[in-house]
């Protein structure tokens, strides 16, 4: 599955799955088979960061 490209809705997506589906980004991103770095790169352009606490990005 693609990600939206877009950083604000990529946001988003990410943190309702998290939510609601995964334990953390390190599930989200293995069962999505998306790379890490990529999404935590691209949300700290609109300056959000991966809080393991929390888990979402904050």
């Amino acid at each position: 599955m693609a990600l939206p490209n877009d950083p604000m809705i990529l946001l988003s997506y990410v943190n309702t799955q998290l939510r609601d589906n995964y334990s953390s980004l390190s599930e989200l991103c293995k069962s999505l088979c998306v790379d890490k770095d990529e999404i935590t790169s691209k949300l700290s352009t609109i300056d959000y960061e991966y809080d393991e606490n929390l888990n979402k990005f904050v």
